[in-house]
């Protein structure tokens, strides 16, 4: 697995304020902010497709600006967001006002250090578990807060991520931690930490190839995969999955 870049938490504490005026009030305003809004939404759906129908009680790490736990809450689970940084959680709350919606938490916390035990029915890791210094560590974390039966749900990128301009860019200026995430990985891990089962299913792409014709059009699927080509790298492998992982209703040994 490509490693780019470990870093010291105190960076990832101070994301927010590296990010400058125009950066925060797009992290603020996400997904409706960003050019990929319409692939955000597209995951938000593939991952309440997978996830047991509300109510249930909803932890969402490392959540940012909270936009996706609003969603979720929307949806009608009941959602704990977290975020290692301070200022991200005073963005959760600007969230929670501007979506109407009440977060049954939003709480400063480490991933790889939770606060939880056996509270939840679902984790969610939405595009963070590859920021994590030990996935392994993470995972565990995720394991011990869920009750026995619940599932951890990640959606993170493949092979190849870590060696984009986006992720190189990332922890030149950010200084944040970019890694592949593939779903190797994760089930590898899972299976250390005591999960009992697991599920990959696909991430959505984009753009979506729309067509008024059975099959999408030539240039559609050339545009589509004309970046992975130049670069080499699989387009599914790069873009990665979502991994659902179940906890068994006993104790792991």
């Amino acid at each position: 697995m490509a490693t780019v870049k470990i870093v010291a938490k105190e960076d990832e504490i101070e994301y927010l304020s590296r990010l400058g005026k125009e950066g925060i009030s797009h992290a603020l305003n996400k997904p409706w902010s960003d050019a990929k809004r319409g692939l955000y939404l597209q995951e938000v759906g593939a991952l309440l497709s997978v996830m047991p129908a509300p109510p249930s009680k909803l932890l969402d790490l490392g959540a940012g600006s909270g936009w996706t736990s609003c969603l979720f809450a929307m949806s009608g689970y009941s959602v704990t967001a977290t975020d290692i940084a301070p200022d991200m959680i005073a963005l959760q709350r600007e969230n929670q006002r501007r979506f109407n919606v009440d977060l049954d938490d939003s709480v400063v916390c480490d991933f790889e250090d939770l606060p939880f035990v056996e509270e939840f029915d679902i984790v969610v890791f939405y595009d963070c578990l590859h920021h994590s210094d030990d996935e392994v560590v993470a995972l565990r974390e995720a394991y011990k807060s869920l009750k026995p039966g619940g599932i951890c749900v990640t959606l993170e990128p493949g092979r190849g991520h870590s060696k984009t301009d986006a992720s190189l860019a990332a922890i030149e200026t950010m200084g944040t931690t970019e890694r592949d995430m593939p779903p190797s990985v994760i089930t590898r891990a899972a299976k250390k930490v005591g999960f009992s089962s697991h599920q990959i299913v696909d991430r959505p792409t984009s753009p979506v190839l729309i067509s008024n014709k059975r099959n999408p059009s030539v240039r559609a699927i050339l545009e589509f995969t004309k970046q992975f080509l130049v670069r080499g790298t699989p387009l599914a492998s790069t873009r990665g999955h979502i991994v659902v992982l179940t906890k068994g209703d006993a104790p792991s040994n």
